[in-house]
């Protein structure tokens, strides 16, 4: 077996020269492409929500005892556009109010035992909806 003979990847000589998006239209894109995002705003989605007043979408909030145990759980479910984090910080902040425990699992948020008002206070709080769905 022979040394393998290794490609420049400096764009001076070689077979990767051209640039592959260099044919494309430029006036095809928004304006947006190739500007970098504001990750660095202060301001989270969920105070964005609250302080707008525009509903942000539904959520139901489902009472459930099913093999649990008989143990109370609510779990928070449908939300559309909403990342991880601020489930997490919903979460955070239910717990709080409720003073029990909760996890975000499989995108939705579970909260121990029945506190319905308090957690559909916090998701008012936040622009959303809330729905008392099921038992």
């Amino acid at each position: 077996m022979g040394k393998k003979k290794r490609i420049s990847t400096s764009g001076a000589s070689g077979p990767l020269r051209q640039n592959p998006f260099g044919g494309l239209d430029r006036s095809a894109f928004p304006e947006c492409v190739g500007k970098s995002p504001d990750f660095a705003s202060t301001e989270t989605d969920q105070s964005k929500g609250a302080q707008s007043g525009k509903i942000r979408g539904r959520v139901d909030i489902i009472r459930q005892t099913a093999h649990r145990g008989g143990k109370t759980v609510l779990v928070v479910t449908n939300f559309v556009g909403v990342g991880r984090l601020e489930k997490e910080t919903l979460a955070k902040k239910m717990r709080k109010i409720a003073g029990v425990g909760g996890t975000v699992k499989g995108g939705n948020i579970e909260i121990q035992g029945d506190r319905r008002e308090q957690v559909a206070a916090v998701l008012r709080e936040a622009g959303f909806r809330p729905v008392f769905a099921g038992g």
